[in-house]
């Protein structure tokens, strides 16, 4: 008798199976009793009946609740009647442990009692759903980079200096020097994109923003990628071909859990290069015209990005900021030195930014102006600076937040569904 995973359902139909699991819903129809069972990988229904099992098997089906951990022997069926389409005839039934009064009941809870019990909140069939959904963003892209001559290159978690400004820097002891938490792999791939051409990384990532906004993180995972000889125009469309082809691997893959989340796939269906090009003061203008108090020279928040994005039906990049409000690394325009050649990709519907990304200075003069305009400390960044003077090259990069893309593509609110265990301003534990 095999012990099977119900993700290979469909190869046992007919034989008698050993499943193990947790029973995440029961009810009783007198001298039957209907189990819904699951394993992690699937679900199915066990039908316990009083004429076909032993008074003890019986008894032991009528004492579980929801959550308790068992295992079932019985014969696989398909069962239009079943929530799952497969039913398994239970023959025997060995409970491992009966989770008395499991907390998140069947009633309404209020999002903190959930996040509070995060810990077993993640049961739910919605949230298995967006983390499901949140691998197949994972490996989807991790597919369009090997595709596409990428190789993976792995950078360090403890920095000695901050990438993207020292106001959201997490600090941390060194031994006898301060180190910090990363807040992007970015410079680091910039080096390995010398020696392999094409890389990316991806890992945890820390930012000290004390923000509540929906969209915010403490830790988030991110991808980043780098790519020699690629300027702009060519970066745009390396990230609408990686954003497309993600997208099209959940509608491909992830149909089961894209309806356990009711997510209107209409508008996932348009998503398909070429994405919008707006640049930055025309978005500004835009933004005045829908009463927005935004000057030129402002950064985008929440309310702006909502307002950009919510009724496009594809992304937009917006191009070509002002270069006093971007970081030192990217390369101003040749058209207009008071900006840079970058985009920030907003997803539509609302979702907001997704990535950022720019084409890289590749001047060793201009970026060390750069950096002494910003007052960042020559002599820590020195190795930044010798990629510029031993084979300089132009190239471009981007980061992905996984965080926000899984909320976009899931339809989510919030972006705390989106990963395990979500570190917010107000929230380190479970």
């Amino acid at each position: 008798m095999p012990y099977i995973l119900l993700s290979d359902i469909k190869q046992y139909l007919g034989q008698e199976v050993l499943l193990k699991g947790w029973v995440f819903n029961a009810r009783s129809s007198g001298s039957l009793f209907f189990l819904q069972l699951r394993d992690g990988l699937g679900e199915v229904q066990g039908v316990v009946s009083k004429k076909e099992v032993s008074p003890e098997v019986f008894d032991a089906a009528k004492k579980l609740q929801i959550e308790s951990s068992v295992e079932v022997t019985g014969i696989l069926k398909e069962e239009a009647k079943s929530p799952s389409g497969f039913e398994i005839q239970v023959k025997d039934l060995k409970v491992i442990q009966i989770a008395s009064d499991y907390p998140i009941a069947k009633k309404e809870h209020g999002p903190d009692f959930l996040m509070d019990n995060r810990h077993l909140w993640l049961r739910s069939s919605r949230q298995r759903a967006i983390l499901k959904i949140r691998d197949s963003v994972i490996w989807a892209a991790r597919k369009f980079f090997k595709d596409n001559n990428f190789t993976l290159t792995d950078s360090p978690i403890l920095t000695p200096t901050a990438c993207e400004g020292t106001t959201t820097l997490f600090k941390t002891k060194y031994f006898e020097e301060d180190a910090y938490l990363a807040q992007s792999g970015q410079l680091y791939i910039e080096a390995t994109a010398a020696a392999l051409g094409r890389v990316y990384d991806f890992g945890p990532t820390f930012r000290a923003e004390k923000s509540k906004t929906r969209r915010h993180l403490m830790e988030f995972w991110m991808l980043d990628a780098e790519a020699a000889f690629v300027e702009h125009e060519e970066n745009l469309k390396i990230q609408e071909n990686l954003i497309s082809s993600i997208v099209k691997y959940v509608l491909e893959n992830n149909k089961k859990e894209l309806a356990v989340l009711e997510r209107d796939i209409k508008p996932l269906e348009k998503i398909k290069p070429p994405f919008y090009r707006k640049k930055y003061e025309e978005v500004i203008k835009d933004l005045q015209s829908k009463g927005s108090p935004i000057k030129s020279g402002d950064d985008f928040g929440g309310d702006e990005e909502t307002l950009i994005s919510k009724d496009l039906d594809k992304p937009v990049f917006v191009t070509h900021w002002p270069k006093s409000i971007k970081p030192f690394y990217m390369k101003q325009d040749p058209r207009n030195p008071k900006l840079v050649l970058n985009a920030d990709c907003l997803a539509p519907e609302s979702f907001g930014e997704i990535i950022g990304g720019s084409q890289r200075e590749d001047d060793y003069e201009t970026l060390k102006a750069n950096m002494e305009k910003a007052k960042i400390p020559i002599k820590d960044y020195q190795w930044y600076l010798d990629l510029r003077q031993y084979g300089t090259f132009p190239h471009s990069g981007f980061g992905l937040g996984i965080e926000r893309t899984v909320a976009w593509i899931c339809g989510l609110k919030h972006i705390r569904e989106t990963i395990p265990f979500p570190r917010m301003l107000n929230r380190l534990r479970p």
